[in-house]
């Protein structure tokens, strides 16, 4: 288990700026503040990911994402729905998110996390986070604490050690909120 003692030396991190890893469902991601256009900027460095691909952004309950997204109807119906696995949602953004988040679009990509230590992260910081794969653009992603380390060295302000999901190995599913339309599959 995650010490909480961890947990909340990750969430200083992220409020002082900084970038985390962290398991999540099916692949360690990488996170930092939604809205700190700096701490963006390093993570898509660190990547080597263009600005244009958008991220996603996680929350542990659908309200953390309210700053960045405007449901309609049909896609707020979606995004309180249950599903049998992690499903990122591409749905429509407010007009002032960031375009470093959307990567232009007026969408959005979102997931309420099912993950314990991701939901846990996004609790204690009392914020979303920006959620990407803990991994070089092209390469693939780290499924341990170790791996991170390995690929990212000092290079990352704090990594939460813990398994990934049920998931393992697999990035989530993203399906349009607005028709559930399949845009990736979970592998």
């Amino acid at each position: 288990m995650t010490s909480s003692v961890l947990i909340r030396q990750a969430a200083r991190a992220i409020w002082a700026g900084g970038i985390v890893a962290y398991p999540t469902e099916g692949v360690y991601g990488l996170g930092c503040l939604p809205g700190s256009a700096l701490a963006v900027q390093r993570l898509l460095q660190l990547k080597s990911r263009s600005a244009d691909a958008g991220l996603i952004v996680i929350a542990a309950e659908l309200e953390q994402l309210e700053d960045w997204i405007q449901p309609d109807r049909k896609e707020a119906r979606r995004l309180r729905g249950k599903s049998k696995r992690a499903t990122t949602w591409i749905v429509s953004a407010r007009p002032d998110t960031p375009g470093w988040l959307t990567g232009g679009r007026e969408t959005l990509a979102v997931r309420v996390t099912t993950h314990p230590v991701a939901a846990a992260l996004c609790r204690e910081a009392d914020t979303a986070l920006v959620s990407t794969s803990a991994n070089v653009s092209g390469r693939p992603p780290a499924l341990t604490a170790l791996g991170v380390r390995r690929r990212f060295g000092k290079a990352l302000d704090c990594i939460v050690a813990g398994a990934v999901g049920p998931d393992h190995g697999s990035a989530t599913e993203i399906r349009r909120a607005q028709n559930n339309a399949l845009l990736r599959p979970g592998r």
